[in-house]
């Protein structure tokens, strides 16, 4: 079973590499007014990490509520009313609050590269790009 954990993360964490990197690629332009305007690379750096936590905060949230309901709609089909009475709700807590650490820290994790790449444009560069 770990394997197969850690091909989903991995598919995760390339597929939200991805996601980062043509967010920067959309916005050449805006980058480079920033950094004209003054921006340091720490702070389009923290922009870039803020967004990619808010997203995979939100993107773990979402899938931990559709595992859930899933997980118990399952147990309820299998075996009714005793599904409620002995499911294992602080196993499940635990789980869902470890699930949304790793999902936010992976989300974390891969926009590092994509941050970095936005904060190393030159101005000049990004506002010669063409749209």
């Amino acid at each position: 079973d770990y394997w197969l954990v850690s091909l989903a993360l991995l598919v995760c964490f390339v597929g939200i590499v991805n996601a980062m990197l043509m967010s920067v690629t959309e916005r050449f332009r805006e980058i480079g007014t920033m950094k004209c305007l003054g921006a340091l690379d720490s702070f389009i750096v923290k922009l870039f990490l803020l967004e990619s936590i808010f997203q995979g905060a939100v993107g773990t949230a979402i899938g931990i509520a559709i595992g859930v309901i899933l997980a118990v709609a399952r147990s309820w089909a299998l075996y009714g009313g005793a599904t409620f009475t002995f499911f294992p709700w602080s196993g499940l807590l635990l789980s869902i609050v470890v699930s949304q650490v790793i999902g936010t820290l992976l989300s974390m994790l891969a926009s590092v590269f994509p941050a970095r790449a936005a904060a190393r444009m030159q101005p000049v560069e990004a506002l010669r790009a063409e749209q």
